[in-house]
């Protein structure tokens, strides 16, 4: 009696056991799902577009709540005498990728750009077609934006535009590693002097305080929006267009009263 006891008492173990990680599978997958209908990426279409960022994440409140956001219709409100851009690129790239929202050129550490003393270290750069920043409401074909950050987060954003007229060397490189594999890095190796040819040799500007682009929407973001535009071919435009795939612009938010020094 005793053993038939024992091998009862195994046996509900077992049975118990197995319940139970059943449920725990259960509610894991339960867990899933809710965590995927209420956490949708984000997207330039649809009900994932810029419309309905601040409705897929928590944290991307600032995309409808912030009242500094980016990218804006540049138009000075305040002419001062700006400082020379304090650039020191000298490192070049090392990989390009396609992350599904834009093509992004990685940057080796050690560039930087100086503000106020502080130096803000270059990490990448992408593109945006057609421009997210207009100018004077003027809208271009395409866009770059050059990404810093100091070490304790603060970020800085310099703003290329691109209107088609003649080839630009540093877009050459980059278009012949297209087709890129998406959110697969590639090498690509661009020097000082490629940096260099993706901004215009006069580099006057224009400065205001702004956001990230895309979720989540961060603010207290200085921005330096370039007056000279580069040139790039109609057909490197195109190119950029087709390798991205779709329209990766924000929409041009509401200015609201900011400072935009010239």
């Amino acid at each position: 009696m005793k053993k038939i006891t024992t091998y009862t008492a195994i046996a509900l173990a077992s049975i118990l056991l197995t319940a139970c990680s059943q449920e725990q599978k259960e509610v894991s997958h339960e867990a899933t799902e809710h965590a995927t209908a209420h956490h949708k990426h984000w997207g330039y279409a649809g009900d994932v577009g810029p419309s309905h960022w601040s409705t897929l994440d928590d944290k991307f409140n600032m995309c409808s709540e912030g009242k500094q956001q980016s990218p804006i219709d540049v138009v000075a409100t305040k002419d001062i005498e700006l400082a020379p851009l304090n650039i020191n690129y000298g490192q070049g790239s090392k990989s390009i990728i396609n992350n599904g929202h834009t093509v992004q050129v990685n940057i080796k550490g050690g560039d930087t750009l100086t503000i106020n003393g502080e130096a803000y270290e270059l990490k990448q750069f992408h593109f945006h077609t057609p421009s997210e920043n207009h100018v004077n409401g003027q809208e271009f074909p395409l866009e770059a934006h050059f990404v810093h950050a100091t070490k304790d987060g603060k970020l800085a954003v310099i703003a290329v535009m691109f209107q088609e007229g003649t080839e630009n060397p540093t877009l050459n490189k980059i278009v012949k590693s297209f087709p890129l594999e998406k959110h697969q890095e590639a090498k690509l190796e661009l020097t000082k002097e490629y940096l260099d040819v993706v901004m215009p040799p006069k580099r006057d500007y224009y400065h205001f305080m702004g956001s990230l682009t895309t979720p989540p929407c961060s603010q207290q973001v200085n921005w330096f929006v370039l007056k000279q535009p580069q040139t790039a071919s109609a057909a490197q435009i195109a190119a950029m267009h087709k390798e991205i795939g779709m329209n990766n612009n924000r929409p041009v938010q509401a200015s609201n009263s900011r400072s935009i020094e010239d």
